[in-house]
């Protein structure tokens, strides 16, 4: 894999560049649309090429459970299983095993835990995360780490911060020593951690950065910490990650946090937010965000965003998606979700234009401008 940067902004940390992978490049900065289970909610794959959806995410704890390692691997890895043929990024399954399972211990071997599902005990391992990464086939796939809560104490966070770094040094033992399933390169991103702790986050990076090649990714943020705090924090990575190198905010977030941290030299996001709004009856436009529950579009035959690069922001009226969503008829979420991904990919093709062109300070000042006056943006 290998990543070139093609333009800096001249007053922000904001720059354009591409990825490539052996499944395709990817513009940078760039929105990964969540494929938690192997497919994006909703979407057919070639529903995403359609919004030219670069790359997507699939999440290694989800896939573990169902379908299984074997299955994906049997189908010759998670692309072919799919049938998307662009990248595909995977994350280790540690985010979940701490926030979503039933945890049981977390030792200096791993976390044991039970499944959402059914209960059953399980234990993640480095080598285990990165065994059902091998098989499920990414492109990019996430070192194994430990993800703290935002409230934690630093006591907590450096505990984590030196188990992750541990961590790591397990999970590039085991990548030399298994080499890749399928007839492609996989490059391992390491994650940073220290939350809003800059010695911490200092730390974790200088003993991470042995171990990138090709991409680090900042863990640990958008789990309840204070969003000034946040910023603080991506701000300062940006002053210790490698410059060549592109860098992975995990997780994050509605359109002005993507807008905020592209400012501070963020190339990559991932986040649930524009298909679990859309899902929720929640459209992002450039003029806000539209709550297609509210009684006012009852008889609002307008269009749902006539400013959407998708047809459907033309074709279908607010009173219809309405409609659609009262009767729980699939077509609403799809509709919702359909456009919200448009309008986060749009979002980012104008962030690289801008950049490209040299305004995208002032652009993205007067955006953020009107979207702190923008319920939900």
């Amino acid at each position: 894999m290998k990543f070139t940067i093609h333009q800096k902004d001249p007053n922000t940390s904001a720059r354009t560049g591409i990825l490539k992978t052996d499944h395709g490049w990817i513009d940078t900065p760039t929105f990964m649309p969540v494929g938690t289970v192997g497919t994006v909610k909703t979407m057919a794959p070639h529903e995403l090429e359609d919004i030219d959806s670069q790359v997507i995410l699939g999440n290694a704890y989800h896939l573990y459970l169902r379908p299984g390692i074997k299955i994906i691997n049997e189908a010759g890895g998670l692309q072919k299983f799919s049938s998307w043929e662009r990248p595909i990024i995977t994350d280790s399954g540690g985010f979940q095993v701490f926030s979503l399972a039933k945890l049981n211990k977390v030792t200096d071997d791993g976390v044991e835990f039970q499944s959402h599902l059914d209960g059953s005990r399980h234990m993640f391992s480095p080598e285990f995360s990165m065994e059902i990464q091998r098989n499920l086939g990414a492109d990019i796939i996430m070192a194994f780490d430990e993800c703290p809560p935002g409230d934690a104490n630093d006591k907590r966070i450096k505990e984590a911060v030196v188990r992750t770094s541990e961590w790591m040094k397990r999970c590039n033992v085991w990548l030399i020593d298994n080499p890749e399933l399928y007839n492609y390169k996989q490059t391992v991103f390491p994650v940073i951690q220290g939350s809003v702790n800059h010695k911490l986050r200092k730390l974790s990076a200088e003993e991470l950065m042995p171990f990138s090649t090709c991409g680090m990714a900042i863990g640990g943020l958008a789990v309840g910490e204070e969003k000034n705090a946040m910023f603080d924090t991506v701000e300062f990575c940006d002053t210790v990650l490698p410059k060549d190198q592109p860098r992975y905010l995990m997780g994050v977030g509605k359109p002005s946090d993507l807008v905020q941290a592209v400012r501070r030299g963020v190339d990559m996001f991932d986040c649930v937010i524009p298909t679990r709004n859309g899902r929720n009856g929640h459209v992002f436009t450039f003029e806000g965000v539209i709550n297609i529950k509210n009684e006012k579009y009852k008889k609002d035959f307008s269009s749902i965003d006539p400013n959407s690069s998708h047809t459907w922001g033309c074709t279908f009226s607010k009173s219809y998606l309405r409609h659609l969503f009262n009767i729980n008829e699939v077509l609403g979420l799809r509709i919702a979700s359909t456009l919200n991904l448009s309008f986060y990919l749009d979002l980012m093709d104008i962030i690289r234009q801008k950049i490209s062109d040299g305004n995208f300070d002032n652009w993205s000042k007067s955006l953020l401008s009107d979207m702190r006056i923008m319920k939900g943006m």
